[in-house]
């Protein structure tokens, strides 16, 4: 691999030079994807099984690679708290990233699934059958984890993938890279197939946009609303959208206080910087006697609420909300609250403000939970659960490539299974079409 490259604003050799790193990059991650295609499943648990003792065996040095990324944040001056936290790797989030990998390596491999098949009245027989969808590029931000979750399931997948993180945790990612490299090495898969591009310079991101003249078939951003808007507009090749999680929890009038106040709180103050976090309370009219406690509850754990007139009736340190608010992924710890009337009122607001991403609804009501479930579109609806729960891990895939929010192929975590496309396998006995 090419050595990291220092990037050179405006000029024309140092542009010259990055092509030719990343079209070298992408034409090893398509040879490696043809290999992977057809890895069985027992050579791409020997690489994962020796991809987790290597995460857990250098954990030290992936801690002392992130202390380093974390500190540079902190000296820029311009890193909020939610920003930090996406950055930051403890040893619990380490061991996490580990027994995501272990996770992964025991669900069923899904390449070459027959999914479904059928005979034709000629005789021919018809068969479904999962495959990859080949070099998955990843472009993602902060958060270091991404580089072992995206990895991982591109490999149990049959996929290479080249990763692209933020410059703010680049240290953090190499030394996460270099983990999964040896997990390859020492299953005998080609290195190729988990690539980490070698430089912060952010030419390279619009390069694996372009698709790097074929090279790259799909593209999965993580990421803030500029990084993901930019991806839309300039990618040439099909992408997993992941927009940005303006998620709501409704309180419906029949709804248990004390496990409206348990969820509420979860949902947004257990991590603020995560895309599951929840943005904005809405609360049933009918429901006038929850609103103060629930109110205050977060206003007592240290929450910023910014509410509708009722809600700011509630509580003198409640700040009144202006329009943006109700579009606002604050990734922090404030919130938007406001009354509606009932589950419609609810799901009025989510589909004029909501990203489809997740949303909760806490209803002893069947009725209204069902009605809520089937009418809000979005990629995951949740009932009397926090909106923590949209992640991959909880969902049972080991880990997640992102939050799937576009309505094509893959919705909601991205899994091992949602990184493969299919084709349709024909047998025949000599039939012509007449």
């Amino acid at each position: 691999m090419a050595a990291p490259l220092k990037a050179v604003d405006g000029n024309a050799d140092r542009t010259s030079d990055l092509l030719a790193l990343m079209s070298d990059l992408a034409t090893r991650a398509r040879a490696a994807a043809r290999v992977l295609a057809l890895a069985p499943p027992e050579q791409k648990n020997r690489a994962l099984e020796a991809m987790e003792r290597a995460i857990r065996g250098n954990a030290a040095a992936i801690l002392a690679a992130n202390a380093e990324d974390v500190a540079e944040a902190r000296a820029s001056g311009n890193a909020t708290s939610s920003f930090i936290d996406r950055l930051t790797l403890t040893p619990a989030r380490v061991e996490g990233m580990a027994e995501g990998i272990g996770v992964v390596r025991g669900i069923p491999d899904p390449i070459g699934i027959v999914t479904e098949s059928w005979q034709r009245p000629n005789g021919m027989t018809i068969e479904r059958v999962r495959v990859p969808l080949g070099v998955v590029g990843v472009i993602f931000e902060s958060r270091p984890n991404v580089a072992a979750d995206a990895g991982v399931l591109c490999l149990k997948s049959g996929n290479a993938v080249i990763l692209r993180g933020g410059s703010d945790s680049f240290r953090s990612c190499r030394a996460i890279h270099e983990c999964l490299v040896q997990g390859l090495r020492e299953a005998g898969l080609p290195e190729a197939a988990i690539t980490l591009v070698p430089t912060r310079d952010r030419a390279a991101v619009g390069m694996m946009l372009s698709g790097l003249s074929g090279a790259i078939d799909v593209i999965v951003p993580r990421g803030g609303k500029s990084l993901v808007a930019r991806v839309e507009q300039e990618a040439r090749v099909p992408v997993f959208a992941h927009l940005e999680g303006v998620n709501h929890v409704y309180v419906d009038g029949s709804a248990d206080l004390a496990m409206a106040k348990s969820i509420v709180l979860n949902a947004k103050m257990r991590r603020t910087g995560v895309c599951g976090a929840a943005e904005t309370l809405l609360v049933d009219r009918a429901a006038a006697s929850s609103l103060k406690p629930l109110v205050e509850m977060l206003l007592d754990a240290g929450c910023e609420v910014r509410g509708d007139d009722a809600v700011q009736n509630t509580d003198a340190r409640v700040k009144p909300a202006s329009d943006d608010d109700w579009d606002t992924e604050y990734l922090d710890a404030i919130i938007a609250a406001k009354v509606v009337d009932g589950v419609d009122g609810a799901i009025a607001h989510i589909q004029s403000h909501g990203s489809h991403h997740t949303d909760a609804i806490v209803s002893a009501d069947e009725r209204a939970a069902n009605k809520f479930l089937n009418e809000v579109d979005s990629a995951i609806v949740l009932h009397n659960a926090s909106t923590q729960f949209a992640d991959g891990g909880e969902f049972g895939f080991g880990a997640e490539i992102g939050i799937a929010t576009g309505r094509f192929h893959a919705r909601g975590p991205v899994g091992a299974e949602q990184l493969t496309s299919f084709k349709y396998r024909v047998r025949g006995t000599g039939q012509t079409r007449p």
